[in-house]
């Protein structure tokens, strides 16, 4: 089964049931660690950005795709 079908389906679930869904998705990118090519793009863009909130939040992906923490849902 593809990812398109699959979201597909969720798209025909009952309401609770996609919530329940997306609480799931959300524990998986909460924990979910970054690879070291993703790693070494975040920090490309890092490095060309100039706007500091933009690199904070550049900074904070980088640390969360590194060590997997939780963030706030």
């Amino acid at each position: 089964m593809t990812a398109g079908e699959i979201i597909n389906e969720i798209k025909h679930l009952p309401p609770g049931e996609q919530a329940e869904v997306a609480r799931y998705v959300r524990t998986l990118d909460a924990e979910r660690r970054l690879t070291p090519k993703e790693l070494g793009e975040l920090a490309g863009k890092l490095a060309n950005e100039n706007d500091p909130a933009k690199a904070q939040t550049l900074k904070e992906e980088i640390a969360s795709g590194f060590y997997g923490t939780k963030r706030d849902a």
